[in-house]
């Protein structure tokens, strides 16, 4: 019960741990993502005497989390938040973050979705119109295991705006287990009632209690994170930080440092083909209110329409508990998968349909962004997998910031 208490749902998820690991005196990360980061400051913090690496194969750390600024605009090109999970606040906490951590805008709490011409807000209404029995009938299926998130949710638009703006893709190629295990019923059990090891849960929380449905977010963006682990690791005797590693494998890194290959913790994508990922372009477009004076406080749009140049509009300035654009303006985050971008002025054109008419103060493309595919049977397949190594990251642990840290936390748990 203890474990269920510290780490929540995601003890559904498999752990992908080689047996060995735990025996190393020396550790080789590979992966400089929030990921990697996280695994090697909890091991190196846990076990001074254990000798950790970190090796990263491009010329910063942080992965796919990186913060734009431009004056006072403030964007994070991926990952902007985090929704509540006492793992993250106890990482945040470890980092002594908790004055420069905040919960989102309560304010913002509407989501909309825009299909066959309208926004709606979602609620539990569009369920109850479109029959809750054919709900409760996808729940049963999905339990089953190695479901789509289209036959465990089977509500047209409403599963594919999810998808998308989770994983950017379409609900049918998703993996139910994967996304949602707690609803699925994938994995592990609680030992008692899930409503008594929330109210545990609940209970450990440092530095604040978040409201139920908040998310909370770093003044200065979600690089604030990355560059306070980076900054810790330098700071440990036992670490080492190696940069521009160039591409490898995990039994090439275990004989170029005389290790055994269960001393590799693989943070990054593995045989994974170039179609095996989807590409997601990102831009921000920042307004004066008066110009968006008719775009209603909240969280967002999502948008599952093919045709369309853009898959979601987060408010980024409504959003956050901290600045992140000029007084008197608000900042606007776009999605855009790949196949439907067109060129950024076709991105730019589409906004006048749900921003209005009004030139942006502020239009710029700030990223692109590979996510992995997570087809039916995903989880299931990692469950039966050898682990001669040890594996973590976004490909394994699951979508959110959340997994990620917990999943850290539990592999130098083993220490």
């Amino acid at each position: 019960m203890e474990e269920w208490v510290r780490y929540g749902d995601e003890l559904r998820r498999p752990l992908c741990l080689a047996t060995d690991l735990p025996r190393s005196s020396t550790v080789c990360v590979v992966g400089g993502g929030l990921s990697g980061l996280t695994v090697a400051y909890r091991i190196a913090s846990k076990r001074p005497d254990v000798h950790v690496e970190l090796i990263e194969k491009g010329d910063r750390l942080g992965g796919v989390i990186e913060t734009w600024t431009q004056d006072d605009w403030v964007c994070d090109v991926a990952v902007n938040a985090t929704r509540a999970h006492p793992a993250f606040w106890r990482l945040v906490d470890d980092l002594g973050l908790g004055d420069r951590f905040a919960p989102s805008n309560p304010e913002a709490n509407a989501r909309w979705i825009y299909s066959q011409g309208r926004s709606q807000k979602l609620s539990i209404w569009p369920v109850l119109k479109r029959g809750p029995l054919n709900l409760l009938r996808g729940l049963r299926t999905a339990r089953r295991g190695g479901r789509s998130v289209a036959e465990a949710v089977p509500l047209a638009h409403v599963n594919d705006a999810m998808t998308l703006g989770i994983v950017n893709d379409r609900a049918a190629n998703v993996d139910a287990d994967f996304l949602m295990p707690s609803m699925t019923r994938f994995g592990a059990e609680p030992p008692i009632k899930w409503k008594r090891i929330k109210s545990k849960m609940n209970a450990t929380y440092p530095l604040f209690q978040p409201n139920k449905g908040a998310t909370a977010s770093f003044t200065g963006g979600m690089q604030t994170l990355i560059d306070a682990l980076e900054h810790e690791l330098n700071l440990l005797d036992n670490v080492e930080l190696t940069l521009n590693a160039g591409d490898t494998t995990p039994t090439a890194v275990a004989d170029q440092r005389g290790i055994p290959l269960a001393s590799v913790i693989w943070c990054a994508p593995l045989d994974r083909r170039p179609d095996a990922f989807t590409t997601l372009n990102v831009y921000v477009a920042g307004y004066g209110n008066d110009d968006v004076a008719n775009v209603p406080v909240g969280y967002g749009t999502l948008i599952p329409d093919p045709s369309s140049p853009i898959s979601g509009i987060l408010h980024e300035s409504d959003v956050h508990g901290t600045p992140r654009a000029p007084a008197g303006h608000r900042l606007f985050r776009i999605m855009s998968p790949t196949p439907q971008t067109g060129s950024h002025e076709t991105v730019k054109a589409a906004l006048t349909k749900h921003l209005g008419t009004a030139e942006p103060v502020v239009f710029e493309h700030i990223g692109v962004r590979s996510i992995p595919s997570y087809p039916p049977g995903y989880m299931a397949s990692l469950s039966s997998e050898s682990m001669d190594f040890t594996r973590a990251g976004w490909c394994f642990s699951g979508v959110s910031v959340t997994h990620v840290v917990a999943e850290a936390e539990r592999i130098a748990e083993h220490f």
